[in-house]
């Protein structure tokens, strides 16, 4: 008996040791766990900076140089030079963005700016409390743990953290996530009983929400530490501020950030070609609780779908041009490839359909399959009406008769006219095409005499006083039209209530593009979107292929309502040359109205042959004059285009980061 006895005080001292060390174990992973929380951004700042030494003049020439030293066999007994291949710890060689990299050093948050944000937040007026939602699913260990200690990091404390798991089978994600809520009594656990996927995940988030605003977060991705803390400010600047978003990157497996995406400010018609605002998105949750929430049968486009349905019942809108959000790219991840999800953008063309109902314009949506996640929105013609194609033009019969050929044959849009003002032509061979033209068309060619000196905004104001359009369609005489629909796509747009000037894509004759929109700020004063890219390059984030709002377009092919062009006053007739395009459609927009580009609609450009280059005293002159006065009334070498990013160079068209 008294063995027996011994024998069980001897399993419960084993038992007692084995807990003890399984506890001081778990203590070992939770230290182990905080340092590496705390060493990971330091050895990925250490990888950038390497990065950027790498893409250095002096690195270089410094490899160059070891290299010819080896190639000589300089290198005694055979050593190898000093320097640091591009490939990363696993021997894989990867591609390295090194502006983005130098973007990142430069702008980083560093720890004595968090300790400033928080003396700083006594100071705030307003203190928002901001409700994290995060769907939760089968989600890797690592990536989780990330996740939350993100939002855990954060400099702004006014948070909670909402947490809906989708009926996870992998017994990690509860054990984590009952850990984390154990210690930080702002996480609050749904754990749902069925499997509903994420819009019905996210709206079990939602329902234990109690904060002013909600703010997106996937399950495997990062907010960056001041994300929280900006937002605060903008609420402090702008208390009834419904929509924040923000720009973000990625982040790949082994914590490389690259393809950051610096998105322009609210930009209602680029939004229905794609979902820039994506992450990080903010909603105040009044508003979110009064659209209802996330709808089931969107997932995938979810997000896409509630900020269709919040933009609809507010205007405040803010962007924050910084990026708070890191977007993790690993081979289940959407961001790895936009091929991943194909049910995504089928929801995507649903949600856009029905956001066109309910707005009532209705039109049909065209997902592109070159560029997914993209989209065209062709309207119903609701407001056809006559457009007066206003064409000026001094001599250059050539080039007349080759435009109003491309016009005539091509355009499958009936109900036009050609207002053709000859502007002092004295070549008797370009009088006699212009006569033709009349005689051919004499239903649907006016050809109107005005023989001043050459002043572009007087004789297109001129032009339009003589023509009888409901829509105006100012039109280069050196430009040729290659889209047959062109006229029926830009009325489809022109018609809208909200829009304001119509441009199209416009190519250089070897099918390079001219024109893209209008960045305000380019060169001092404006610039062409993508100038010199290939036709059918995508552009920065499908910005060349995709519908979307700039500041301005050219008026070598603009379309406007009759209506908007006389509110504005046509013109600018102190503006004889240059930028009298740019500072009609800045007042167009200062009107309220949304300026468009169309990439469906393309034309050769030959490029402003008629007016000769700006090479005499007197033209140049003139020239420094008009960007003058584009600088003193528009401050366009200050202020940043509300299409553009502030981050994004003004010095070439390219969209390359402005370092």
């Amino acid at each position: 008996m008294r063995n027996l006895h011994v024998r069980n005080t001897e399993m419960q001292i084993s038992a007692w040791a084995a807990e003890r060390e399984r506890q001081e174990v778990q203590a070992e992973l939770a230290r182990a766990r905080t340092h590496i929380a705390r060493t990971q951004p330091i050895l990925r700042e250490a990888r950038t900076l390497l990065a950027s030494m790498q893409s250095s003049k002096f690195w270089t020439v410094r490899n160059a140089w070891f290299n010819l030293k080896q190639r000589l066999r300089l290198h005694p007994s055979g050593a190898q030079p000093y320097w640091v291949p591009e490939v990363d710890e696993t021997g894989d060689a990867w591609e390295r963005d090194a502006a983005y990299e130098r973007w990142v050093l430069e702008h980083r948050v560093r720890p004595s700016d968090v300790r400033r944000m928080r003396d700083l937040l006594p100071l705030l007026t307003e203190r928002p409390t901001f409700s994290v939602l995060m769907p939760v699913y089968e989600t890797p260990e690592e990536y989780l743990r990330a996740a939350i200690e993100s939002v855990q990091l954060q400099a702004y404390p006014d948070w909670e953290l909402c947490i809906a798991d989708d009926a996870s089978c992998k017994p990690h994600v509860r054990k984590v996530l009952e850990e984390y809520a154990a210690d930080d009594p702002r996480i609050k656990l749904v754990f749902r009983e069925a499997n509903g996927h994420i819009a019905a995940t996210s709206n079990s988030a939602l329902a234990v929400a109690s904060g002013d605003f909600i703010a997106l977060l996937d399950h495997d991705d990062l907010l960056s530490v001041d994300a929280l803390f900006e937002n605060a400010l903008v609420v402090n600047r702008r208390p009834d501020v419904d929509i924040i978003y923000s720009d973000e990157d990625k982040l790949d497996e082994r914590g490389r950030r690259r393809d950051p995406y610096f998105k322009p400010d609210w930009s209602p018609d680029s939004l229905l070609s794609r979902n820039y605002v994506s992450h990080l998105g903010v909603y105040r949750r009044a508003l979110l609780e009064e659209i209802g929430g996330f709808r089931l049968g969107f997932e995938g486009s979810q997000d896409y779908d509630v900020v269709l349905r919040a933009s609809e019942r507010t205007g405040r809108i803010e962007h924050i041009p910084r990026v708070l959000y890191h977007w993790r790219v690993h081979e289940d991840s959407t961001a790895s490839s936009r091929r991943q999800k194909g049910y995504a953008y089928d929801a995507a063309v649903r949600a856009i359909e029905e956001s066109l109902t309910r707005r009532g314009e209705p039109g049909r949506v065209e997902s592109s399959e070159r560029l997914p996640g993209t989209y065209t929105v062709r309207y119903e013609l609701r407001d056809a009406g006559r457009v007066s194609l206003i064409v000026p033009t001094r001599d250059h019969g050539e080039d007349v008769d080759r435009c109003l050929r491309s016009v005539f044959e091509r355009s499958t849009y009936g109900d036009i006219e050609v207002v053709l003002l000859d502007n002092g032509t004295t070549d008797r061979e370009s009088l006699r095409v212009f006569g033709s033209w009349a005689e051919r068309e004499p239903q649907r060619v006016k050809l109107v005499a005005h023989d001043v000196p050459f002043n572009f905004s007087s004789i297109n104001n001129y032009a339009a006083r003589q023509s009888s359009g409901k829509y105006l369609l100012f039109l280069n005489n050196d430009t040729e039209i290659l889209t047959p629909d062109w006229i029926e796509a830009m009325v489809e747009q022109a018609q809208r209530p909200s829009i304001g000037a119509v441009g199209a894509k416009l190519l250089y004759d070897d099918g390079t593009v001219q024109h893209a929109g209008v960045v305000i700020g380019l060169g001092g004063v404006a610039g062409h979107s993508h100038k010199y890219f290939p036709g059918d390059a995508p552009g920065y984030f499908g910005t060349l292929q995709t519908v979307n709002n700039f500041s301005a377009v050219t008026a070598a092919c603009l379309m406007v309502r009759r209506t908007v062009f006389e509110e504005v006053g046509g013109f600018n007739e102190e503006l004889a040359i240059a930028f009298n395009d740019v500072d009609f459609c800045l007042r167009v927009q200062a009107a309220g109205y949304q300026n468009v580009y169309l990439p469906h609609v393309e034309i050769f450009h030959y490029e402003s042959k008629s007016r000769g280059h700006e090479n005499t005293p007197e033209k140049l002159e003139r020239f420094y004059r008009e960007q003058a006065f584009m600088r003193e009334r528009w401050r366009t070498d200050e202020l940043p285009d509300p299409h553009y990013n502030r981050n994004l160079t003004l010095d070439t068209e390219n969209y390359a980061l402005g370092l």
